[in-house]
């Protein structure tokens, strides 16, 4: 009989594989990369034309021992990692490994690890894909390029053991300048005005906003100007202008990314990107089912595409019908169950296309009949890709808009706005609820009102605001944004976030990202060498560029060709100009309660602290506060530079006793309208009462508009 074999990279695929094939087939697996890069060298040879030098890593040779034992008796070997370019260069680097025939070696792609994706795939084998294989190779000798040379420099200048990326030093950028734009940050004070207005004779009340006077939009700025509109109002009469009621639909999400579910889960389940990935692996590769055995319960988790297969369609289409009925199913799964019967004859192209959304294997294997089987994250997860995949081929959700125009006339005509909704179709929302669909309130008292209806005043209230900066990115938004400015792919996000906490370039506390002081560095020496491998545009460029490679449109060394010589060259001039960033080992005149030596300033994974130099006779450590240079706002002592447990700064009082602390520089100058303490925001005195919102120049110290 004939003999297969079949290579996977995890155990957990052999597993579930297995029992889709019969007894003529023998699933192994390579456990990931085979060969890979030398770590002790750059692993290409710049006179050679960059050709690059692969070696096996350490560790593989059991596992390729096993493997060429097997691909001797096997007639076919089937090639089956992921359907990415990093799974065909895992594929192209086990035919070297292995010296496989190229006559009985063949590639094999499947979206989902079922058993018709698996059996069709087999039916539908090709050759390995070098553009995708080259694209893989471009990417790992630029990062090797970037990380090799760049790395050693900053071990120089500041400390060993930090490390340069391409994509993870453009991250940390985006980073360290949302944080300056909000430490710069001047807050701006506007008002709101709203009236709370009843029909006569009833209890409940709505609240209506001042949107206009007369025909200009209102901008209230101070209290005087609010002050002066709410003196005016009082005893105007009040009458409803204008009722409209529109309807408008809401569509349904499209299916999940790798970008949108890792922001989703951030959103909903508070998942790190990292943990995110991990579970959705799990869930891909397959998770044991009481009699089932193992079972792949989601497609590739690693994809930028939307498009969902004809078969998955029209699977989705026939549960949303029986489950709901035939008004919640939407267009897209709708059309696409016409469509399947001609899908079993799709071409090996189709087959093989690793370019479909995030979903389930099966739609019918609801979260619900899954809760036993899973553990509460991999439920969780599986819950959220389950409900987004059901709620993307439903019907869209139908509301009536409420809008209502309310004149008071006074010294002038104000006019006052407000709004509700209601739902008329609940559509795919009754699987999965938009994050912002708790926005759309109900009508309440608003669904009595007519046109030219009287209403009474009850009270006017005015209420301060101030404009807030823009938010400290979390994982999610990071992720955001590096999609949206085309940094990095699916499968670099997690790792680039990863790779900068464990840097400690950033810190996270709650959910938010800081950057700590060994970022603040590492950042300025990147932004003043390296200006084009830390732009954002030329990082984004890089990716489209390999998307040529992959395509086939652009050969492969040329882009390393370009790229080499300049980062030589700035490598080389950073290590002339560059002075060493002194953070460490300065001496002090704070004696070592010990051994009564100088302490020295030296610098740990969180920032600055103080050790004996006669380490290591004499271990002792103690806090390192630096002095910011001004007094105390609340007692007068000396404000120091302190770090959070996690390496974010801030300036607290080094009396012990007292309890100021400010995310912000403080000033010794006060606050010349209400004489509260102020802060540096930037070019700005900030006064810190909140209730104030007074700003001046730092220089000219005259007040801002």
């Amino acid at each position: 009989m004939a003999h297969y074999l079949v290579i996977v990279e995890s155990p957990t695929k052999v597993k579930t594989i297995r029992k889709f094939l019969n007894s003529n087939y023998t699933i192994m697996a390579s456990a990931g990369h085979v060969r890979d890069l030398p770590k002790s060298q750059m692993g290409f040879d710049p006179d050679n034309d960059y050709e690059p030098k692969y070696i096996t890593i350490r560790g593989k040779g059991d596992i390729l021992a096993a493997l060429r034992k097997e691909v001797k008796r096997a007639d076919k070997v089937y090639l089956a990692t992921d359907p990415d370019r990093e799974g065909e260069a895992i594929s192209w680097h086990l035919i070297s490994a292995l010296n496989l025939d190229p006559k009985k070696t063949y590639r094999i792609t499947f979206n989902e690890i079922t058993k018709s994706a698996v059996r069709e795939a087999l039916k539908h084998p090709r050759q390995i894909d070098m553009d995708m294989v080259n694209a893989q190779q471009t990417r790992r000798i630029l990062d090797r390029m970037v990380g090799y040379r760049i790395s050693p420099l900053l071990w120089n200048k500041i400390k060993r053991g930090l490390s340069a990326g391409r994509v993870q030093s453009v991250a940390l950028r985006i980073i360290a300048d949302r944080e300056a734009e909000i430490n710069e940050f001047v807050p701006e004070e506007y008002w709101t005005l709203e009236a709370e207005l009843r029909q006569e004779g009833a209890k409940k009340s709505i609240l209506a906003q001042l949107g206009y006077i007369g025909t200009q939009k209102v901008s209230l700025k101070d209290a005087e100007t609010t002050q002066q509109i709410t003196d005016a109002l009082e005893g105007a009469d009040f009458t409803v202008t204008s009722v409209r009621r529109t309807q408008r639909q809401r569509k349904a999400p499209l299916p999940f990314t790798t970008s949108t579910l890792q922001q989703e889960a951030s959103r909903v389940l508070n998942f790190g990107t990292q943990k995110t990935m991990r579970i959705a692996q799990q869930l891909y590769e397959g998770v044991d089912i009481k009699g089932e055995g193992t079972v792949g319960l989601i497609t590739y988790l690693r994809t930028d595409s939307t498009r969902i297969s004809d078969e998955a369609n029209a699977a989705a289409a026939g549960y949303i019908r029986s489950a709901y009925g035939d008004r919640y199913l939407g267009a897209a799964a709708g059309s696409a169950a016409g469509e399947s019967a001609s899908a079993n004859g799709t071409s090996g192209a189709r087959i093989q296309d690793a370019h479909e959304a995030i979903r389930p294997s099966d739609i019918r294997r609801t979260p619900a009949a899954l809760k036993n089987e899973l553990s509460r994250d991999q439920f969780r997860l599986y819950e959220l890709i389950w409900k987004r995949f059901a709620g993307s081929r439903m019907a869209p959700a139908e509301y009536e808009n409420l809008q209502v125009r309310i004149t008071a006339e006074a010294d002038r005509e104000y006019v006052f706005t407000a709004g509700g909704a209601r739902v008329l179709f609940e559509g795919y929302q009754v699987v999965y609820q938009d994050p912002d669909s708790d926005k759309d309130g109900k009508m309440g008292v608003l669904d009595q009102l007519e046109e030219g209806g009287k209403l009474v005043c009850g009270n006017i209230l005015p209420q301060q605001h101030f404009t807030q900066p823009p938010a400290h990115f979390t994982e999610a938004s990071l992720v955001h944004t590096l999609e949206e400015k085309g940094i990095g792919r699916p499968s670099t996000y997690a790792p680039t976030i990863s790779t900068l906490l464990a840097r400690h370039y950033i810190t996270k506390e709650a959910r938010s990202l800081y950057v700590t002081e060994l970022g603040e560095a590492v950042n300025t020496i990147m932004k003043t060498s390296f200006p084009e491998i830390d732009d954002v545009g030329f990082t984004a460029n890089m990716e489209s560029l390999l998307d040529l490679v992959a395509e086939g449109q652009m050969e492969w060394k040329s882009i390393v060709r370009n790229f080499y010589p300049d980062l030589d060259r700035e490598v080389k001039a950073a290590e002339e100009s560059l002075g060493k960033v002194r953070i460490a080992d300065e001496e002090t005149d704070i004696l070592c309660d010990k051994c009564g030596r100088r302490m020295v300033i030296k610098y740990g994974p969180h920032g600055k602290f103080l050790a004996c130099p006669g380490f290591p006779e004499c271990h002792n450590t103690m806090p390192y506060y630096e002095k910011a240079g001004v007094r105390c706002p609340e007692c007068g002592g000396e404000v120091v530079i302190r770090r959070s447990r996690k390496g974010r700064k801030f300036f607290g009082c080094e009396n012990p006793e007292c309890s100021f602390i400010s995310w912000s520089r403080p000033s010794e100058e006060r606050c010349p309208k209400c004489g509260s303490w102020m802060a540096e925001r930037g070019t700005k005195l900030v006064c810190q009462n909140k209730v104030c919102g007074y700003s001046m120049n730092k220089q000219k110290k005259s007040e801002s508009v």
